[in-house]
């Protein structure tokens, strides 16, 4: 049996891949830096080896899966294509697996991986279903009648999938780096539209996916009364939202999430409509319900001193804003503090006036430096730069936490795509 090799195996959608490979009876093994990632507790739990780099890994029959931050000059990509084994990118490889199953794939600039979490959550509850979101979370099994999946938008990737079913959130300017605009941004989700098979889902309250064109039926949902999988009456609660769904003006069910938030409302709104399409009873589909969450999406802990932390993968100025929106309507008699930590100079220079006014929403802001990535680690601007567009802002340096120990009885936001969670540990380990 070949062993699969995954070059860069704590990424999340890497890790992810690798827990379906595994579950699905595969030898699985991995390489990647030795710095702690929060992907990697769960894969050492199923015995899955993971390797410092070298290209002493690469050996004869394997099925080498490389990340894609990771180019063509990484020592075991040039071992593997020196030994002429079977070699793949991570959405290469996915593009070929998908291809056994119903797919659905998730995708938009923004809410890609709760939406995933929530669709395989509710398909599982009622049929045997294999996922991969993109928290590192991923399940495999040979008797699955669909496949959930994140597709992302960056440098093209999700043109690799040929899915059955797409879930579009929405169309944003995100990933500088790459895109050239929002214009080129359309134009892939416009590519992509073009390659499924079945049906799409789309947020119809987003003005660019009303411009989608495709060979198959667009069902679209929203808030607005054009849509043809609409949600009124949203009401919070302690238990959550609840809110009224219309299927082309004519009332359908109520439904209860156990988030907060438009855009959760919007992300349920999705599942929902995917699941009427395929013929789910609505009991089936309310099972939505008991949905959990996903990693470092609004994920909770209770601290001492009525403190509420939140860990959030929040990195653009629209997933922040929804962040602390959805601390507001669950905690509306605590404080706001927000920590925040850029990722990427491209993204955090191209959005620095937008971060200020998200990051303004809440009562207290403090600043970490800014995140590099495999691709770019250094760059011409510091975190100062967004302070002074933030008043009264602090920066925040990882081994001066205990400031954050005075806002109590507050929910304290730490928001990023980089390693945020250092600053989160360091203050938890202040108790």
């Amino acid at each position: 049996m070949s062993t699969y090799h995954f070059i860069g195996i704590k990424g999340t959608g890497m890790s992810a891949l690798a827990h379906i490979l595994h579950d699905s009876g595969k030898v699985v093994q991995g390489s990647d830096i030795e710095k702690t990632f929060f992907t990697e507790e769960a894969l050492r739990q199923k015995d899955i080896s993971i390797l410092p780099f070298s290209e002493d890994n690469i050996q004869e029959g394997q099925i080498v899966i490389a990340g894609n931050a990771f180019n063509d000059e990484h020592e075991e990509i040039v071992r593997a294509k020196q030994l002429g084994v079977p070699f793949y990118r991570y959405h290469e490889f996915l593009g070929e697996y998908l291809q056994n199953y119903t797919s659905i794939a998730v995708t938009g600039a923004h809410g890609k991986t709760s939406t995933t979490g929530l669709l395989a959550h509710t398909l599982s509850e009622n049929v045997p279903t294999s996922y991969l979101i993109g928290d590192g979370t991923g399940r495999g099994r040979a008797d699955s009648q669909y496949f959930a999946f994140e597709a992302c938008e960056y440098r093209r990737h999700f043109l690799a999938y040929e899915p059955d079913y797409a879930i579009m959130t929405n169309v944003d300017f995100d990933h500088p780096d790459y895109f050239k605009d929002l214009d080129d941004v359309f134009a892939a989700f416009q590519e992509m539209a073009l390659k499924v098979k079945r049906g799409i889902i789309a947020c119809g309250d987003d003005d660019k996916l009303q411009e989608i064109q495709a060979k198959v039926p667009v069902v679209y949902y929203g808030f607005s009364d054009e849509n043809d999988f609409q949600a009124k009456n949203v009401k919070e609660s302690e238990e959550g939202t609840t809110f009224d769904v219309f299927v082309r003006g004519t009332f359908f069910d109520t439904f209860i999430i156990p988030t907060y938030g438009n855009h959760s409302v919007l992300n349920a709104l999705s599942v929902i409509a995917l699941c009427d399409y395929e013929k789910f009873s609505t009991e089936q589909i309310k099972r939505i319900y008991t949905f959990e969450g996903v990693k470092r999406r609004f994920t909770e802990t209770q601290w001492k001193d009525g403190q509420i932390i939140i860990d959030d993968y929040a990195h653009h100025p629209i997933e922040i804003d929804a962040t602390i929106d959805s601390a507001r309507k669950k905690y509306p008699n605590k404080e706001v503090v927000a920590v925040f930590q850029p990722h990427t100079y491209t993204r955090t220079r191209k959005f620095l006036d937008e971060f200020a006014e998200s990051l303004s929403k809440a009562d207290y802001i403090y600043l970490c430096d800014i995140f590099g990535s495999a691709r770019e680690k250094v760059g011409n601007l510091t975190i100062s730069d967004l302070q002074k567009r933030i008043e009264g802002s602090e920066v925040l340096p990882e081994n001066n936490t205990e400031t954050l120990q005075h806002h109590k009885n507050s929910v304290i936001l730490f928001m990023g795509a980089g390693d945020i969670q250092k600053y989160q540990e360091a203050f938890k380990a202040l108790a």
